[in-house]
């Protein structure tokens, strides 16, 4: 494999381990999440309005983490992620619009997992642990279009092993950002996943449906790449100095949200696995801005497969993943396409 030429391929990481991360398609991978074993991804993008869900199947079950920043999230099963508690597993995790509503998916998610005998083993079953997170896209068409139950399950149905659908799908359907000032000024959101290999068979991915009330910010140029537009809709306002923020902001409250999950194929534990979910919300920081407003429910869940036995450090993994999370969210803002009233990223310059 050849070394890209990227800032962060290559990266001196915590610990002084250079990593040398590469993108694994150059070896036959797909780029994206599905590159860490042991994983599975899924979308169901409703045709009645932009929303939908996306579920990530992990069957043979990962430990797992979340981090939630945010102050209007919407979740389930957050809880049992505490390494305090007993559950060490989870079997799915679910990603999906329309807001609160939207947190029935996972009971497909359940259901699907249920009938192949999936699940936390106790007396009477083995119990499907599927945590979630949801985003909001309510303002988009019929309300009362949100996903549910058959999505979830027809989301498991349609889940592979192989490369993900980005962009105007999945949880990532409906999904606007730049609503700073207003959804007047906003443009579309999107879903994205991106995956780095480390040259010692670890590998890193991650996924992400982007609807942020914040601009998103190409960190290694600082141009902004999808946000609140300007006046005459040809350029940007530049949110990044408060001023510009405070000029006119007028975003409604908890109609936000970026949602996303990082994992790998090493192995750690829950503790290890908060700590790697809490440094990827740096990617989303770096990318985001303003992030964690609010408005927003920003959560990041982790997933660590085991299926490589190769060594790898907590704070290197939680540094890459910090990388892979914000070029995914890159991805979903330049993948996504136009709607009406919200213009895409790849219909600017």
């Amino acid at each position: 494999m050849t070394r890209m030429d990227r800032r962060s391929f290559g990266r001196t990481l915590a610990g002084g381990a250079a990593l040398g991360a590469l993108r694994p398609e150059q070896s036959g991978g797909t780029g994206g999440l599905t590159d860490v074993e042991g994983l599975r991804v899924g979308h169901y993008t409703y045709t009645e309005r932009p929303t939908g869900c996306t579920v990530i199947l992990a069957e043979a079950g990962a430990t797992a983490g979340v981090d939630v920043r945010g102050s209007a999230p919407g979740t389930r099963e957050t809880d049992l992620l505490d390494p305090v508690n007993l559950v060490q597993e989870v079997h799915a995790v679910v990603l999906a619009g329309g807001s609160a509503f939207g947190l029935d998916a996972a009971s497909g998610v359940v259901r699907y997992l249920r009938e192949r005998g999936i699940g936390f083993p106790t007396r009477a079953a083995n119990v499907p642990i599927v945590p979630a997170a949801i985003l909001y896209d309510l303002g988009l068409g019929d309300a009362s279009v949100t996903p549910d139950a058959e999505a979830g399950y027809a989301a498991s149905e349609a889940a592979t092993a192989g490369p993900v659908a980005e962009g105007n799908v999945g949880a990532g359907a409906g999904a606007t950002v730049g609503k700073t000032m207003g959804a007047g000024r906003a443009m579309k959101g999107g879903l994205g996943t991106s995956s780095f290999a480390i040259e010692n068979g670890v590998v890193v991915g991650a996924i992400v449906a982007v609807n942020c009330a914040g601009n998103v910010v190409d960190p290694s140029t600082g141009r902004i790449v999808a946000g609140a537009r300007n006046d005459d809709g040809t350029g940007f306002v530049e949110t990044r100095r408060m001023r510009g923020l405070a000029a006119g902001a007028t975003q409604a409250p908890a109609e936000n949200t970026t949602i996303g999950l990082v994992a790998t194929n090493a192995g750690f534990t829950k503790t290890e696995m908060t700590k790697v979910a809490q440094m990827a919300q740096d990617g989303l920081a770096r990318t985001i801005y303003p992030a964690h407003t609010p408005g927003d429910g920003d959560t990041v869940f982790a997933l660590a497969t085991g299926a490589s036995d190769a060594p790898a450090g907590v704070g290197a993994v939680g540094a890459l993943a910090a990388e892979v999370l914000a070029d995914a969210i890159l991805r979903a803002v330049r993948a996504a396409e136009s709607i009406a009233g919200f213009p895409a990223a790849r219909d600017y310059p």
